[in-house]
């Protein structure tokens, strides 16, 4: 039998004694933060693999211009994707790229990619409820990236869908790059 005592949850037990019921810890997930522009975005960690300085790029010819080009990490090759041109955003500055920019290294499903960010800022708790519809005011990238708006005091962030994020042929042909392997050395 279950009742409720002063606002607290309490549960008989087989023997006749009551026990507090310990309530169920709010599903919470984790958010590794990054910035485009002035915008903080954010991904679900259980899908980052690592976090790197942008290390130099090998270009590949007659892929969308928003595929960097291909970097050796650890003998796998891995493509890189520019998230400002993916969003159709004005390209960073160069320098200030070169300083803070890094390379979110991402698990896309039996695939891998590198997605190129102006700066990694945080990893960010978020509670079950904390993740809203995306807001109609968000202009600076197409909503159909969107998973949702978490509010964090008075920052909002942007979390992405990262299964939204390319179309169907653009993963096959960054999959396709990712199964090249890495030349020895």
């Amino acid at each position: 039998m279950t009742e409720l005592k002063d606002q607290s949850l309490t549960v008989q037990m087989p023997d006749g004694h009551t026990q507090a019921a310990v309530p169920e810890p709010e599903i919470t997930s984790q958010l590794v933060l990054f910035t485009l522009s002035d915008e903080t975005y954010g991904v679900d960690i259980q899908r980052v693999r690592e976090i790197i300085r942008i290390p130099e790029i090998t270009r590949i010819p007659k892929t969308p211009d928003f595929i960097e080009g291909v970097i050796n990490l650890r003998g796998g090759v891995i493509p890189v994707v520019d998230l400002r041109k993916r969003f159709n955003m004005p390209a960073a500055d160069q320098a200030r790229l070169a300083e803070t920019g890094r390379i979110v290294v991402m698990d896309m499903r039996d695939w891998t990619i590198g997605m190129m960010v102006d700066g990694v800022s945080e990893v960010l708790r978020v509670q079950g409820g904390a993740v809203e519809p995306p807001s109609p005011y968000i202009v600076s990238a197409d909503t159909r990236f969107i998973a949702g708006v978490v509010k964090d005091g008075d920052r909002l962030v942007v979390l992405l869908d990262l299964d939204a994020v390319f179309f169907d042929e653009e993963k096959e042909q960054m999959a396709g790059l990712n199964q090249v392997e890495a030349p020895a050395g």
